[in-house]
């Protein structure tokens, strides 16, 4: 196995990309994209998705730039790995922008889940709206706890973790998430990836690896609150 870490975003809210792409991510062009512009479009798209709320219709690259924190420049150069976008002195239609990057980010298309741990945590990311409404759904609960097994959460059966492989040959569901204790965190990834997963969202506080080829989020909690804690400290 190998494990090959992506940097930090500063807007990733505690994510860090684990891939086996040597910082670049390509499209389907085979055009290679730079890892921390995959996740800038990530924030270029909630923005236009505030702008569109908000009932912006047409936006120029320095108002997006200014809602980001990230350059007009960064912006323009950061789209044009997908094509052109925009009209020179009119700027972007919101709506239309809004399409264009959720078909970048490939939420065009249902994403299936799976999700490995039903405890409070995991509870809570089962029922999370936020996936349902960028088209991930989860299809599949699993726990190795028998007073957590059998039980309904959010619709779905929580099933035994010994399943996972039985279950997702028939689902073929590409991603996985990881919301256990760290101790287990290795071994559910390994079932994972063995199970077909091609997509990792980790929620245990530790490092694991994966073999090349399989995309990794590590959102680790706890030290986004220290690091709140710092700049309290701080002030």
């Amino acid at each position: 196995m190998l494990s090959v870490k992506g940097k930090k975003s500063g807007r990733s809210m505690g994510a860090r990309v684990v891939a086996a792409h040597e910082g670049v991510l390509p499209d389907t062009s085979g055009v290679k994209i730079p890892q921390p512009t995959i996740e800038r479009m990530s924030a270029y798209l909630q923005c236009v998705r505030g702008m569109s709320q908000d009932g912006i219709s047409t936006a120029s690259s320095s108002e997006i730039a200014h809602r980001t924190g990230i350059n007009a420049a960064q912006f323009r150069k950061d789209l044009s790995y997908f094509g052109e976008f925009g009209t020179p002195g009119l700027g972007y239609d919101v709506a239309e922008l809004e399409a264009h990057l959720s078909r970048i980010m490939g939420l065009d298309a249902r994403r299936d889940v799976l999700l490995v741990g039903a405890g409070n945590l995991g509870a809570a990311l089962s029922s999370y709206m936020g996936f349902s409404e960028r088209g991930f759904r989860v299809v599949a609960i699993f726990d190795s706890d028998p007073e957590k097994v059998g039980r309904t959460l959010a619709g779905q059966t929580v099933r035994h973790i010994e399943e996972l492989a039985r279950v997702n040959a028939e689902l073929q569901a590409p991603v996985g998430i990881v919301a256990v204790p760290r101790v287990a965190a290795q071994e559910v990834v390994d079932k994972l990836v063995a199970a077909g997963a091609q997509a990792i969202l980790n929620f245990a506080p530790t490092a694991i690896l994966v073999r090349p080829g399989i995309a990794v989020r590590n959102v680790d909690l706890s030290s986004e609150m220290e690091v709140l804690s710092y700049y309290l400290r701080a002030k």
